[in-house]
């Protein structure tokens, strides 16, 4: 069985663009919908993303909408704990084929860390 796991130097997560999450506004609530916005840099990356080391500049101070925890999950989409490794690690296959390409390293980089 695979087991979710972040991949260490891909950072699909923080490719931020608000068009491609149309439905932001229905799990942020508003204070954080506007922190999200703000970190939304020209390109569509956060701006807390190293794009050189691939690396997030304020991880241990990264906000709950960036963490990937059952409370986090089950209070933003309903998602309960017992269904999280699953919906994580199709989160995670779903943006990094988006932003990398579905024959990405980071992608086979992603299977090969969750054991698939």
């Amino acid at each position: 069985m695979a087991t979710w796991r972040c991949v260490k130097y891909c950072g699909a997560c923080c490719n931020l663009d608000p068009s491609d999450r149309p439905d932001l506004e229905e799990y942020l609530n508003p204070e954080e919908l506007h922190l999200y916005l703000s970190m939304v840099g020209e390109d569509g990356w956060c701006v807390n993303f190293n794009q050189m080391t691939r690396e997030c500049t304020v991880y241990d101070n990264r906000p709950r909408f960036c963490r990937v925890t059952p409370e986090t999950f089950e209070d933003m989409f309903g998602v309960g704990p017992e269904e999280l490794n699953d919906f994580a690690i199709d989160c995670c296959r779903e943006q990094i084929e988006a932003v990398y390409g579905d024959r990405s390293l980071e992608l086979l980089k992603f299977e090969r860390e969750i054991g698939v």
